[in-house]
């Protein structure tokens, strides 16, 4: 990669960042279409966030993707909302061009990876675990496929704001309803720690469930779901189809999934 005064910049802006993946597979598909960009994570504390954000713009950075904790506060800075951004009310990609327009590629994202595990997923019951800008893209995607949902998370209130927005049901107890839902997702970043609590009594997975956890690792949640016989899957193939969408809207080309599998040694 040779980088020069004409090179354009891309980027990852978060707290946390660092340990990002993005960087590998953007910067492999700049290389796959011989496009001459960098792509390079902004790790920015959330006091300093506006601050950054803006100075990307005036620095003539091209776009970038925006994950924890700054996905809703993102939105409020964009000049355009393509319709799915507006709906779900979280970006995670922006395009510096004339204006700051801001785009959601998450829901696509777990909505092709949890489709390659499961196949078809219309009018299945699903537990969400989370309601933070994640969670609100994933129950976005369940709810075009015609899924029945159900949201917990240890904040009611903001549970209950969700339920509002998407028009689905709370549980005060995750075990409340695990006999009844087919799929179980968790959004929340319990799982990044191995000294994390669990979000609910593990044990009660089944083999007939399906688990897909929005963390890109091998999570305590995701090791009972496989020891029970389930079908379990982590974040990463979401992270990778989110990113080649990202790569569209910044580009107009579509990098095949193989590249960036390959990126990571998959």
């Amino acid at each position: 990669m040779k980088i020069s005064g004409k090179t354009q910049v891309y980027g990852i802006v978060g707290y946390p960042v660092r340990h990002s993946l993005s960087p590998v597979f953007q910067n492999a598909s700049f290389e796959y279409f011989s496009v001459d960009a960098i792509y390079v994570a902004f790790e920015v504390k959330p006091e300093d966030f506006t601050t950054a954000f803006l100075g990307l713009r005036a620095l003539g950075v091209k776009g970038v993707n925006i994950t924890l904790p700054f996905k809703e506060r993102a939105l409020e800075l964009c000049d355009f909302l393509d319709e799915h951004a507006r709906e779900i009310g979280a970006v995670n990609t922006i395009k510096f061009a004339n204006r700051i327009e801001g785009y959601n590629t998450d829901w696509i994202g777990f909505l092709r990876a949890l489709k390659d595990l499961e196949g078809d997923i219309k009018n299945k019951k699903v537990l969400v675990l989370g309601a933070g800008g994640t969670s609100k893209a994933v129950i976005y995607a369940l709810s075009k496929e015609g899924c029945y949902v159900y949201v917990w998370n240890r904040t009611i209130q903001k549970a209950l704001e969700l339920a509002e927005r998407f028009s689905i049901h709370v549980v005060s107890h995750p075990e409340d309803v695990l006999d009844d839902v087919d799929i179980i997702v968790n959004t929340t970043s319990v799982g990044l720690s191995e000294r994390d609590p669990h979000l609910f009594d593990y044990e009660k997975i089944k083999e007939s469930h399906t688990v897909f956890d929005v963390i890109y690792k091998r999570t305590p949640l995701l090791e009972k779901a496989i020891e029970k016989g389930a079908k379990a899957q982590d974040g990463l193939v979401m992270l990778l189809y989110q990113g080649i969408e990202s790569f569209r809207i910044w580009t107009g080309m579509e990098v095949p999934l193989n590249v960036v599998k390959d990126s990571l040694s998959l």
